[in-house]
């Protein structure tokens, strides 16, 4: 019986059910208990990472290349349209279990699910400042 007090930890070392769709030797896939539409899948790295800071590139490569997979698996067998992939990381970013995990929720209908938020389009040569702050920092 494990003791992380990590849900994701646990079903990924099988101590907690689920219902996998999809695993390989650095990633699990199962279907999220709050099924936003039919098939929305959580992948998870099956080592634990809190969030998009935390995760190596090398895992966080691993869980696309398993999020793409899972995404073809769900839209096909479903017969979805479509696909939202939804990530979240930190608490003010709507992040609720602290292990890295991509959401792959199938869409049927455009009206399915909404925005959570108001898109605000900017003239482009506004946001050059922007630009140039994110620049600063070395990617890594």
């Amino acid at each position: 019986m494990s003791t992380s007090p990590c849900v994701f930890c646990r079903i990924v070392e099988g101590a907690e059910p689920s219902q996998t769709v999809y695993e390989d030797e650095h990633v699990v896939a199962f279907l999220n208990l709050a099924q936003v539409t039919k098939g929305h899948t959580l992948v998870v790295p099956r080592e634990h990472h809190r969030n998009l800071a935390d995760i190596p590139l090398e895992a966080a490569s691993a869980v696309m290349r398993a999020t793409v997979l899972v995404s073809r698996q769900v839209t096909g067998a479903l017969r979805a349209e479509g696909v939202n992939l939804w990530h979240a990381s930190g608490e003010t970013a709507w992040q609720s279990v602290f292990h890295f995990h991509i959401h792959v929720v199938p869409r049927y209908d455009v009206t399915d699910l909404v925005l959570p938020w108001v898109e605000i389009e900017h003239p482009v040569e506004s946001l050059a400042g922007l630009a140039a702050e994110i620049r600063s920092q070395a990617a890594g």
